[in-house]
């Protein structure tokens, strides 16, 4: 079995890139970084490390990039800033700029795992991990937001299209302004291949109706806990289709992903995850699916 190349969104996570937080967040300035008042570094670093519990229980072989004090806090969102195919991985370009220096990060831990480097976005190409999602192994989604540019979608074409993956931009909505964090996966989480958590208000309506006529079925998260958790009910993370897991303290979330079948575990991320801008999808890089 290859040890890396995942263009699937639920089927069983078996190798992960993960960055643990450590001194980067305990020194970060919220104000500086775009953190809330629930933000509590030492609380965070043991949220993180239950969370991290969670993704060993199921076996799951974990490749740590580790904080060396390198002051990038927000670096322990570790799915934003590369592409792993099975030609190789892409170290995107961020939208924030203070992450700039992470895909270089993934770039180094890849290349010292002698994964290959399928190519790297230059100029004024943008795209964060966040705003992708493999509808199948052919066709990755791309939202194009504050985050990620029209022009990041040119060049992870002309990357990928010799590969035989084709990526789709669709325009994200401008929400609460450009310094917020809505990725297009802040809106759409799959729960399997063909199954998805979704939060309809702001999903881009060329995408919606693309969708639909796939026959994806949608899970619709509630409104209110959308809003209370700052979308972070939504961000979901599938170990394996039907199963996955959330942050704690949205009930009736929970609840309509299990009347649908799933299987959902949570822990607690108030100071880690709503604080941040960051669920345990952006906490996690799957290197292997399948």
């Amino acid at each position: 079995m290859a040890n890396y190349g995942c263009q699937l969104m639920a089927e069983p996570m078996t190798r992960v890139l993960m960055r643990r937080p450590g001194k980067s967040l305990l020194q970060a300035d919220k104000a500086t970084w775009h953190y809330n008042d629930l933000f509590d570094a030492e609380k965070a670093i043991v949220q993180y490390d239950q969370f991290a519990q969670l993704i060993q229980a199921t076996g799951c072989d974990i490749v740590w990039l580790e904080d060396n004090n390198d002051g990038l806090a927000d670096a322990m969102f570790t799915r934003d800033s590369s592409i792993i195919t099975k030609a190789g991985v892409i170290p995107l370009k961020m939208g924030k700029k203070l992450r700039a220096p992470e895909p270089q990060l993934h770039k180094a831990a890849f290349e010292k795992l002698g994964i290959p480097i399928l190519g790297e976005l230059t100029g004024d190409a943008c795209v964060e991990g966040g705003d992708t999602i493999w509808l199948n192994e052919t066709t990755l989604l791309v939202g194009m937001g504050f985050r990620s540019n029209e022009e990041g979608v040119v060049q992870l074409n002309q990357l990928l299209n010799p590969h035989g993956i084709k990526a789709l931009g669709f325009d994200m909505p401008y929400w609460t302004g450009e310094d917020a964090c809505l990725h297009l996966m802040s809106v759409i989480s799959p729960l399997t291949e063909t199954k998805y958590l979704v939060h309809p208000p702001l999903i881009p309506a060329r995408l919606w109706r693309m969708l639909k006529d796939l026959d994806i079925e949608f899970v619709i998260a509630p409104e209110d806990e959308f809003t209370a958790s700052f979308g972070l009910n939504l961000n979901v993370l599938p170990t394996s289709p039907d199963n996955c897991i959330m942050i704690d303290g949205f009930p009736k979330t929970k609840a309509v992903m299990e009347a649908h079948g799933v299987k959902v575990t949570t822990f607690a991320g108030d100071a880690l995850c709503m604080a941040c801008e960051g669920g345990p999808t952006c906490l996690t890089n799957p290197i292997v699916r399948g």
